[in-house]
């Protein structure tokens, strides 16, 4: 097995040499078949799986999580000779709506699958320093709706439950599928600010030079330094996804979404403003020209190039 190889696939510091090290204590299979063979005595089964949003709605696709958990529901009716005496935890790991715990037990329930429970515990991690994130967390969020299943992920993250420097923070299943998506928003928004208010005051009024006013903001320990940095856009596969679901979830509620669609229109702004500023003060014509561009991926460290500004550019 070879590190490079790993990480010209998937750049994440530090995976090549866990998946090297633990390659013996670390299974994949796509065989249906040894999934069978887990379930049997497995306490916990993660549903990790892509749910991206539908057609532009904002609306999120869950067609890759309905066909493996109605797979994952057909396997676990089976269990134990079909008499499913081993009581199994499933666990939405993956980004997904607030309610999604319902829409879970309804599949699970649809093929006759009993003595089970379903749970959240949303990823947190920082990409391109999911590593260092995974050994030493700020926070572990789970959430249960009864006690055995909070014994069960306290087993699970038995190391860190016990943890003096770890929040290890107890909810409900709607409340931990919320924070997630709320706490991209939040630093979605963060990200906006500095692009759109700060950004644009600098760019717009006289004698003002960014890295100075930014010294000012983030000397403040109430704002902090996160955020504060010069970028064409926010991009990744989350915030704008994310913050597009929210909404969605939240129009369908009738509240009030103005400040989740303003710091989507401010993002795409950004990237706007960035491309007109050659035109507008070099009058530059992008027509027909060769552009040569350093960096595709969308935020440095990684080399993940979804929703890049510098795609976005070209």
């Amino acid at each position: 097995m070879d590190k490079d190889l790993i990480e010209s696939v998937l750049y994440e510091n530090g995976l090549g040499e866990m998946i090297i090290r633990n390659s013996e204590r670390i299974g994949f299979t796509n065989d249906l078949k040894k999934v069978r063979e887990f379930t049997e005595q497995a306490e916990a089964i993660f549903m990790y799986l892509p749910t991206p949003e539908k057609d532009g709605t904002g609306e999120t696709d869950l067609k890759y999580y309905d066909s493996a958990a109605e797979s994952l529901a057909e396997t676990l009716a089976k269990r134990n000779g079909g008499e499913q005496s081993q009581y199994v935890l499933i666990v939405n790991k993956s980004t997904v709506p607030v309610d999604m715990i319902g829409r879970t037990k309804e599949i699970m329930d649809g093929k006759g699958v009993r003595n089970f429970g379903v749970g959240s515990n949303p990823e947190f991690l920082v990409e391109g320093k999911a590593i260092e994130g995974s050994i030493r967390p700020e926070r572990i969020v789970v959430g249960a709706e009864t006690e055995k299943d909070f014994e069960i992920f306290r087993d699970i993250y038995k190391r860190f439950y016990i943890s003096p420097t770890v929040k290890y923070i107890e909810v409900n299943p709607y409340e931990a599928a919320a924070g997630k998506l709320l706490a991209n928003f939040v630093l979605f928004n963060r990200l906006s600010v500095c692009f759109d208010v700060v950004g644009r005051a600098c760019e717009k009024l006289p004698n003002l030079d960014f890295e100075n006013v930014r010294k000012i903001l983030i000397s403040d320990k109430r704002i902090g330094e996160w955020g504060f940095y010069d970028s064409i856009f926010a991009g990744g596969s989350c915030f704008i996804k994310d913050a597009r679901s929210l909404k969605h979830q939240l129009d369908a509620k009738e509240a009030a979404t103005d400040l989740i669609e303003n710091t989507l229109k401010a993002n795409v702004r950004q990237l706007e403003n960035f491309l007109a500023r050659p035109m507008k003060e070099l009058g530059f014509d992008f027509k027909g020209q060769k552009i040569g561009m350093l960096g595709l991926a969308f935020k440095r460290n990684t080399n993940d190039i979804r929703n890049s500004g510098a795609l976005g550019s070209t």
